[in-house]
């Protein structure tokens, strides 16, 4: 499908009043790429090991050895001293050039957030009959929107103080702004940033090295705030690069806070394995934003990462590609990389990853259990095989099933969480059934006290096939606002439309008066003693007409 049309851009693809149409506007640095020091920011989020920053300043650091870099997590530091510990870490060091990692934005999720419960709120304000529960849930909502927004202006105005105090020491110190929230909502970012500050989309190494170099940005997948970026910028393949083991020698010198993700052992490290994800999940923006080429890195390079931290005292290991494993033709290279784990004798490891369950046969089952994968999770989104269909998933279930089996067979008895995204795109009493059976037999296969549903209602975002389902059935008009927290907009973004929304509607908010502590089997309950079981070869199947109408709902 070609892509379409960003909402907010001018139909006639003119500029905006007062803003010039220049995808990128190239100011050549007048520094030396000796005279750099570069900051690597990570703005607060969840303390979830800041991979990103990490691994680009040590791809700064392998080209240009000489620059000083500095790493600052504000994540790890308490909320009330991020804007003292920016402050005073610009004045002490100085830099050339800040670079700003924003990691998430949209608030939607099943589970307790910023300020409280998103789900919750939005359900008892809009499907609680009991009035008093409309106005819990409405003041938690407005907790929620002022959390919501006072990260959102206090991580732009981080941004902003941060360059201007940079300005003080260094006239010509730039800023650069990426990260997995940047790069889906960059058109709304980019008209809140100071001007001139580059908008990086996806991977920021090659961006980085010619802003360093002095060199032209138009190629790079960037704009700088106060201009336009061209149309379709997300949807441009990356370069890709090769990537080497990262030098954690180099990056204890300059992240003092490394020990702090260390030092409890309780962290999985994140290491990645490969980039990029081949597929065309209806509600994921993984293939735009780190392109459809999957990338494999070299499994010697990965080991030697991995030594490091193991010899730091990590045991834990999160493998942050999009998928572990992503096509059946990736099964190979997962294999080389799990006995080269096993060769190294890490018996004490534990690693965990999503995984596309489709993707496995009994080595790989046996390899993983043998290496120390003690959780892993499956995105099936719906346990129907006619939706999954529907979705662009790609997934076929019986094979998940079989390969499922083949884990339990090796031996694994640890936990799996399966994410279900319920009423996504034609949601009905019949699919519920099936996706409750589907559910059953997973259990029965790990046992229902290792299987952990999670269910998910899809936050809409922008550049992604449903957004354009949107559209096309009428559900949100181009030119909304993706950002938006408001009561009219939050009914929309959080995907769960009608004839099914209310029905989901009234099962949750049954499900968290129940038991709050394990919401997800406690919605399959209730939807099993509503809707009952279908046979397990119905939810296996997709009917002819279910192909049919994929093409339709997704054209």
């Amino acid at each position: 499908m070609a892509p379409s049309p960003h909402p907010g851009h001018p139909p006639s693809g003119g500029p905006w009043p007062g803003v010039p149409v220049v995808s990128v506007h190239v100011r050549r640095s007048v520094l030396t790429v000796s005279a750099h020091r570069v900051l690597l920011v990570r703005l607060p989020c969840n303390p979830i090991f800041p991979i990103g920053p990490v691994y680009l300043a040590d791809h700064i650091h392998k080209c240009f050895p000489g620059i000083p870099q500095r790493i600052l997590d504000l994540a790890a530091v308490p909320l009330l001293d991020v804007d003292r510990v920016l402050l005073a870490t610009v004045e002490a060091f100085r830099p050339s050039l800040l670079v700003f990692s924003w990691r998430d934005i949209q608030i939607y999720a099943p589970v307790d957030g910023r300020g409280g419960n998103p789900l919750q709120h939005s359900f008892e304000v809009f499907y609680a009959r009991n009035p008093l529960k409309r106005l819990r849930g409405a003041l938690g909502g407005l907790g929620l929107m002022a959390s919501f927004y006072g990260e959102l202006w206090r991580n732009l105005r981080l941004v902003r103080r941060g360059l201007r105090r940079a300005r003080r020491f260094q006239p010509q110190a730039q800023a650069v702004l990426g990260g997995g929230a940047v790069s889906v909502f960059y058109e709304q970012l980019g008209r809140k940033l100071p001007r001139g500050t580059v908008v990086s989309v996806g991977e920021g190494e090659p961006l980085i090295e010619k802003l360093i170099r002095g060199d032209s940005l138009a190629t790079e997948r960037c704009f700088r705030a106060g201009y336009l970026p061209r149309p379709g910028l997300i949807h441009e393949q990356p370069a890709g690069i090769e990537k080497s083991a990262c030098n954690y020698a180099y990056i204890a010198e300059i992240w003092p806070q490394l020990d702090w993700y260390l030092d409890g052992g309780d962290f999985y490290v994140g290491v990645q394995t490969k980039r990029g994800c081949p597929h065309n999940c209806c509600y994921c923006v993984y293939t735009v934003v780190e392109g459809k080429a999957v990338r494999v890195n070299p499994v010697a390079e990965v080991i030697a990462e991995m030594a490091q931290l193991y010899a730091k005292g990590v045991r834990g290991f999160w493998f942050t590609d999009a998928q572990f494993i992503p096509a059946r033709r990736y099964i190979e290279d997962a294999k080389e990389l799990l006995r080269a784990v096993l060769a190294q004798g890490w018996n004490d490891i534990r690693w965990a990853a999503y995984i596309r369950a489709d993707n496995l046969d009994a080595e790989l089952a046996e390899l993983m259990v043998a290496t120390g994968m003690d959780y892993f999770e499956i995105g099936i989104t719906s346990g129907s095989q006619e939706l999954v269909r529907k979705m662009r998933m790609g997934y076929n279930l019986r094979t998940v099933l079989e390969n499922c089996r083949l884990l339990a067979q090796a031996g694994f008895r640890e936990h799996v969480s399966v994410n279900y995204s319920f009423n996504v795109i034609d949601e009905r009493p019949e699919t519920i059934r099936q996706t409750v059976a589907y559910h059953r037999e997973l259990e029965r296969i790990f046992g229902a006290d290792k299987v952990e549903p999670a269910i998910f209602f899809i936050g809409l975002q922008p550049h992604t096939h449903l957004e354009q389902y949107g559209f096309d059935q009428g559900l949100i008009k181009p030119g909304y606002n993706p950002m938006s927290m408001m009561p009219w907009t939050a009914r929309q973004l959080l995907w769960n439309p009608e004839p099914m929304g209310s029905t989901f509607g009234r099962i949750c908010l049954e499900a968290f008066e129940r038991n709050p502590a394990d919401f997800g089997r406690t919605v399959m309950d209730l939807l099993e003693r509503d809707y009952g079981l279908a046979p397990l070869e119905e939810a296996l199947q997709a009917p002819l007409e279910g192909r049919k109408a994929l093409a339709t709902a997704t054209r």
